[in-house]
């Protein structure tokens, strides 16, 4: 074909494409794009529409590269920069994600989607307020959007805001009646406000709609065994805590457990081969760069009660929380991944280490964090992981370490609806859970005996019993004077993005103390596992 011919073919091809997009025939507009493609017409309109298909089908990389290829060729072409931001949060890497959404709205500041797009990659990371503020800005320039409504629905939920969690889902659902989130909304409002009945009836038209997503099929069997077990029928409920988690698993799968690829589980066992055949680790060189006053990592496991303890410091006025955000990854990545460089962790030099401790505090600066002066509590209930990066960078810090009934933090973490990742993919079966609880624990026992931390362990349930008295103690390990405002964590709660929020803003409750007896039938098969850890930390005779 001439050169002419070319032009004209390709002219055609995307005019097509182009009718199609406008009649709004999606499928036709994509198949047409994979024929040009496919006859060597390039063009970001094209590249776009194949990307969004190889998405559809779960080839994230494959989309990703033609994204960025349709950026290379239009830089300020606002639907791919769009799709790519939505390909780059499918892939979990929500910095990147922010940065191409941010480069949509710099093309074009009043673009709801890239609004709302980046509002939930703000509520992916736990970042509630810029979410809450995009889903507002989104829904001002589009009020007919139902999905900021429905998005803004879910966290007046989250923040037990009845009245305003019914009225944002009612407005989502005038323009979309099968819109999930919305939907979910309404019937976590019922069922905190004393109506399991009605939201099992919510629930049960959700789980009744047609070509819903596995993801939302898994929360929404996770809820409606939340309602079951509101009415005392603890085995139906579990039955529909696992049937929801199998599905959750099956999605999963692929992207956390699939072939030739490590888990969570198996790094851990990894860490543990490694640290029962060393020797005791001396301490790290001494941290001069810091600007804070104090450093405290608060860790232990999912549902411990990290987060009570977060928020309680973190009521402080000489203290600022982190809030359960990821500041070592650059130090996990070069020292965490085999045994020969956890053997050039174990003797880092000062230039070493003081160049991946500068990347830890200006992470934390990026993200807003002023530390001048504040003792800062870096709470993340795995950290427990990274416990040998925290001994060799940071040998000054205190190390909280959050203890819970093994049997009530492993039925937690298997009933509750995690943010996904490859941590929390562990939790989708019960003994997965348990094996994981496990691992964790070898670990933490393991890095006491063999590396230099100042560590306090800190009983959930011994909290919960004498707030005050635990507190005292803790303020005095991590060098807080005591202070009244300590008691104030409730208020904070509504911007925490933890599971464990809703029951926080309510303020102490033992209610959760135990709660496995009622379970403790279909926890069976893992109770053996938990035995040990019930008896080392306390927890046998209850």
């Amino acid at each position: 074909m001439s050169q002419s011919g070319n032009s004209n073919y390709a002219a055609r091809m995307l005019e097509e494409v182009r009718a199609a997009l406008i009649a709004e025939n999606y499928a036709l507009a994509r198949r047409l794009a994979q024929d040009a493609l496919n006859a060597g017409v390039l063009h970001p309109v094209l590249l776009t529409l194949r990307a969004e298909a190889l998405q559809s089908e779960g080839r994230l990389a494959e989309a990703l590269a033609d994204l960025r290829r349709a950026v290379i060729m239009a830089p300020k072409d606002i639907l791919a920069l769009n799709a790519m931001g939505l390909c780059l949060q499918a892939m979990d890497k929500y910095g990147e994600a922010l940065q191409a959404f941010n480069s949509v709205l710099a093309v074009r500041a009043d673009f709801p989607p890239a609004l709302f797009h980046r509002g939930y990659t703000y509520e992916l990371m736990g970042r509630l307020q810029p979410a809450r503020s995009d889903y507002e800005a989104a829904l001002k320039l589009a009020p007919l959007m139902a999905e900021p409504a429905a998005r803004l629905a879910s966290l007046a939920a989250r923040r037990r805001d009845w009245a305003e969690a019914r009225a944002r889902a009612d407005q989502a659902l005038a323009v979309n009646k099968a819109l999930t989130p919305a939907l979910l909304a309404l019937a976590t409002a019922d069922l905190e406000e004393g109506n399991p009945a009605s939201a099992k009836e919510r629930i049960s038209a959700v789980l009744a709609l047609p070509q819903l997503s596995p993801p939302d099929r898994g929360i929404a069997l996770g809820m409606m065994g939340d309602a079951l077990d509101r009415e005392d029928r603890p085995a139906e409920a579990f039955a529909k805590y696992r049937e929801g988690n199998e599905i959750l698993h099956a999605f999963y799968a692929p992207r956390y457990a699939g072939p030739n690829m490590q888990t969570a589980h198996g790094f851990a066992k990894t860490l543990i081969d490694y640290f029962e055949k060393s020797g005791a680790w001396t301490p790290g060189p001494p941290d001069t760069s810091s600007h804070a006053a104090g450093h405290v990592f608060l860790l232990g496991f999912p549902r411990s009660g990290t987060t009570l303890l977060e928020q309680a410091l973190a009521s402080h006025p000489a203290a600022i929380t982190a809030s359960e955000r990821e500041f070592l990854i650059d130090a996990f990545r070069e020292f965490m991944g085999s045994g020969e460089t956890l053997d050039r962790l174990a003797s880092i030099d000062d230039a070493a280490a003081e160049r991946f401790r500068a990347r830890y505090w200006q992470r934390l600066a990026q993200a807003g964090f002023d530390v001048a002066g504040k003792t800062l509590i870096d709470k993340q209930p795995l950290n427990t992981i990274k416990l040998p990066l925290i001994a060799k960078l940071f040998p000054n810090a205190k190390v909280l370490f959050a203890i819970r009934d093994p049997r009530d933090t492993v039925f937690s973490c298997f009933r509750r609806r995690f943010q996904m990742n490859i941590d929390m993919f562990e939790f989708l079966t019960l003994e997965g859970t348990a094996n994981y609880y496990d691992a964790v624990m070898r670990l933490g026992e393991l890095f006491r005996a063999k590396l230099p931390l100042a560590l306090m362990p800190s009983r959930h349930e011994d909290l919960i019993s004498d707030f005050d008295a635990h507190m005292r103690a803790i303020c005095a390990f991590v060098g807080l004077p005591w202070d009244e405002k300590l008691r104030d964590f409730a208020s904070r709660a509504a911007g925490v993005a933890t599971p464990s929020a809703p029951q926080l803003m309510l303020g102490l409750s033992s209610e959760g103390a135990g709660q496995w007896r009622r379970y403790a039938a279909e926890l069976a098969p893992v109770l053996p596992k938990l035995a040990p850890w019930a008896e080392k930390f306390g927890y046998a005779e209850n």
